[in-house]
């Protein structure tokens, strides 16, 4: 069984995780603001409770998104650093699939729909199925961003999600809305284990390769974002009338 770091930051959780042994030992921190502050201490308190090292682990694994943007740069960012500096490869795990797990292990559901507030009147949701034995589900519908409204599963899968909080009436309509499990959320522990299966398939990446995964075009820049688009608009400006 492989040592696997896990981090999850795409929503107003942040998480870490530490697989090792077979067993899951993690730390969780809540409100967004405080992800980038309290991720890297939360690492260090997991290593040492183990007594490891990082570079004792086998892979840095991350929440890779759908989620808040900024949150899922954070994690991809921190997985990234780690991995540069302990010479390990990376494992992007899609948040959605995370939940699907937690809501499989703490609810016994094999037909699983996942629903993320996504802001801005949307959601992101996919649509999973866990064979006998798996611990990965099997994807039934693919993670989308779409209006609460527009969310159609097959079946009658076991919902899960904040979305059902955020839009509780918008997603009425749905048969799985009544009982729907609005308070499982992305997490490491989650993350952590359905890594270290894609780790024994071999799907890693280098941390160069390490991306966030959006679902959404991104509509808010920074203020240094700007600042460099702004110069490039300049350069090309300058170029063009020179």
């Amino acid at each position: 069984m492989p040592t696997i770091l896990a981090i999850e930051t795409s929503s107003e959780l942040a998480s870490c995780a530490l697989l090792r042994d077979g067993a899951v030992i993690a730390r969780a921190s809540s409100g967004v603001r405080t992800h980038s502050q309290s991720i890297l201490p939360m690492v260090q308190e997991l290593l040492a409770e183990a007594g490891i090292v990082l570079q004792q682990c086998d892979a840095i694994a991350y929440g890779s998104g759908p989620g808040s943007f900024t949150g899922v740069r954070t994690a991809c960012g921190v997985a990234q650093g780690l991995a540069f500096g302990a010479s390990l490869p990376v494992v992007p795990v899609v948040t959605l699939d995370a939940m699907a797990l937690a809501c499989h292990q703490l609810h016994g559901a094999n037909e699983v729909l996942t629903v993320l507030d996504a802001r801005m009147g949307e959601v992101y949701w996919a649509q999973y199925r866990f064979e006998a034995g798996a611990v990965a589900p099997s994807v039934v519908l693919a993670p989308a961003l779409a209006a609460p409204e527009a969310v159609q599963p097959q079946g009658q899968p076991v919902a899960c999600g904040n979305g059902f909080t955020a839009y509780a009436e918008a997603l009425s309509g749905l048969a799985c809305a009544p009982s729907a499990h609005g308070e499982v959320m992305p997490h490491a522990a989650q993350i952590a284990q359905l890594a270290a299966v894609a780790f024994a398939a071999g799907r890693t990446v280098s941390a160069e390769e390490a991306q966030p995964l959006y679902l959404r075009n991104k509509i808010a820049y920074t203020s240094a974002e700007r600042r460099d688009m702004n110069a490039a608009k300049a350069a090309q400006a300058n170029g063009a009338g020179a």
